[in-house]
């Protein structure tokens, strides 16, 4: 068994105002934390991955194929590989969670 601690994971400005820290990596999936600040979007995008999530703290506005979906605590929600998607924080809170990926995505280039 691995174990990941959140203590020893830097937590890396993807876009302004989006921070994900990598959690454990598997053969199969990874995690990740994030945290997005108010007004802060993440740009629309897609991924091979298949991306399975939960909102801890906050609530956050995924738009995906020209339809908006707001998801607050203790929500989840999945987003097929190859779907693209943004995520906006419209609030004036933080919003917290966590994404799963599968196949695992460890250490992606942001930028892309």
């Amino acid at each position: 068994m691995d174990v990941a601690p959140d203590a020893d994971a830097e937590a890396v400005e993807a876009v302004d105002g989006v921070f994900l820290t990598q959690g454990a990596v598997g053969d199969d999936v990874s995690i990740q934390r994030f945290e997005i600040e108010p007004g802060e979007t993440v740009p629309e995008h897609d991924h091979p991955h298949e991306q399975v999530g939960v909102i801890t703290a906050g609530r956050l506005t995924f738009v995906a194929d020209g339809e908006e979906r707001v998801v607050g605590p203790d929500d989840t929600y999945v987003i097929p590989g190859g779907e693209p998607h943004a995520a906006e924080n419209r609030t004036d809170e933080p919003v917290v969670g966590f994404d799963i990926f599968s196949p695992p995505r460890a250490d992606p280039d942001w930028g892309e």
